[in-house]
């Protein structure tokens, strides 16, 4: 690889990663070498290269890769470490009166090295948008643009796997795309407290003041963390105060809203209240199966060969609703075991490998609530529908009761069989399957099944 190629390198790094990661971490690096595969770049310390090393190597490695498509790994060591260690013992020999070396200059710390990383794939090309979190990702939006503040501190919060993370991240990558002259500092709020710690600790309070009220943007997630620590909440009131007189823009997320969070000051929480506070609802049906969909075309480039059944993908959106976290990570198990024992995705796999994480993300819905509104549904008693009768006007409606049964709660086949009648597993088995046929080819059946899914939910 050249030094035009690096320098071209480097300009990609930088769009990549920002103006203040690539003059912290990315224009210090100078290639040494580049032979038989590997790439050497000479960093200037040993904390330098471990830290470049674990944050972006792999980015490092992607965009050399193409210029040098030869190229399979990236090492990293410190510049000329053997010359300079010679250089000074010559000095030494040749100097027979030692010279007094001159105090090292202290090093600044910068906003960088107080940031948390960022993950990658939480970016808003990634966020899926429904009714429950499309006012949120609008203000994150509009926050992420880098113009003028409008609303101060945008508030995100909203309960565990709802997306309030995955926002954050998504703001601060596109501010540092959109907008690299700004100094964005995103962090946790555990971090903010370990970092006021450190700096009490080592008598450094001014540096982080310096830091934290010299940014842009301030990113704190997981606010709640620092309620009933007052030290770090007095440091934190302050900071925001100052933050705000300049217009600096702040942004939030916590898991309940400011005034729910127990332990926080009181003024405190006025301040947290001052700006735009949005909650993140609970995920839907529709937005469920829209995560679902965008996560399979993913898992589809890992896994090409795998046959995916229809109606599978929302048996696990009805089933599992209260986590997008636990959602994404059922589906990828769900992936993986079908392709290590070599089957197609349909229901009865789908229930063997999940079968704790459906236990665990059970509605508690019973046969009887089920019974009840599928009699109601189409006008007929309870008794008829368990009953012997097999008269039409009976027999669709007790299988369109069974199938629900078999979807909505963890009961098993036999189980459902004894609340209807005591019937044989084998007819609710094809009750079952006889519905699931229908719910393809009958727009009524479709229309029914969703009508009655939804007041089971409501």
């Amino acid at each position: 690889m050249t030094t035009d190629e690096w320098g071209n390198v480097k300009k990609r790094l930088l769009k990549t990663v920002g103006q203040n990661n690539f003059t912290t971490w990315i224009d210090p690096l100078a290639l040494d070498a580049s032979e038989d595969g590997v790439a050497t770049i000479n960093v200037p310390t040993t904390f330098f290269g471990n830290y470049v090393s674990r944050t972006f190597s792999d980015l490092i490695l992607h965009e050399m890769k193409a210029f040098d498509s030869t190229l399979s790994r990236v090492n990293f060591t410190v510049a000329n470490r053997d010359r300079k260690i010679a250089a000074a013992r010559t000095a030494v020999e040749s100097d027979p009166v030692p010279r007094a070396a001159p105090a090292p200059k202290p090093k600044m710390a910068q906003a960088s090295d107080y940031a948390a990383p960022l993950e990658r794939r939480f970016t808003f090309d990634t966020f899926v948008v429904g009714k429950p979190n499309e006012l949120a990702h609008a203000a994150a939006r509009r926050v992420a643009e880098g113009g003028p503040v409008t609303f101060n501190p945008l508030f995100l919060y909203g309960g565990v796997g709802l997306g309030k993370t995955h926002l954050m991240h998504a703001i601060a990558q596109e501010l540092l795309q959109r907008r690299p002259d700004l100094n964005v500092l995103y962090l946790s709020a555990e971090q903010f407290m370990y970092r006021f710690v450190q700096a009490l600790r080592d008598r450094k309070m001014m540096d982080f003041k310096q830091i934290f009220r010299s940014v842009d943007i301030l990113m704190v997630d997981d606010v709640q963390f620092i309620a009933g620590k007052d030290s770090t909440q007095e440091e934190f009131f302050h900071t925001f105060n100052a933050l705000v007189d300049q217009n600096k823009q702040i942004i939030i997320s916590a898991d309940r809203a400011p005034h729910e969070i127990k332990d926080l000051e009181e003024r405190v929480k006025s301040r947290l209240q001052c700006g735009l506070v949005v909650d993140l609802h609970p995920t839907d049906y529709e937005l469920r199966l829209g995560i679902l969909q965008n996560k399979v075309e993913t898992h589809r480039t890992s896994y090409p060969e795998l046959e995916l059944d229809d109606g599978i993908l929302e048996f696990l959106a009805h089933r599992i609703s209260n986590n997008v976290r636990v959602l994404e990570g059922a589906l990828t198990r769900l992936f993986a075991f079908a392709s290590l024992v070599g089957r197609k995705i349909d229901l009865d796999l789908t229930q063997d490998c999940l079968a704790d994480v459906l236990r665990a993300s059970e509605r508690k819905i019973t046969v009887e609530e089920i019974q009840t509104k599928v009699s109601a549904h189409y006008n007929i008693r309870i008794s008829d529908m368990v009953g012997p009768k097999r008269l039409r006007s009976y027999a669709r409606p007790r299988q369109v009761a069974m199938y629900l049964c078999k979807q909505l709660t963890s009961r098993s086949l036999p189980e459902i069989g004894r609340r209807f009648g005591g019937r044989d597993h084998t007819t609710v088995m094809h009750g079952v399957k006889r519905i699931e046929e229908l719910r393809v080819s009958d727009g009524q059946i479709a229309e029914d099944l969703e009508l009655l899914r939804r007041a089971l939910e409501a």
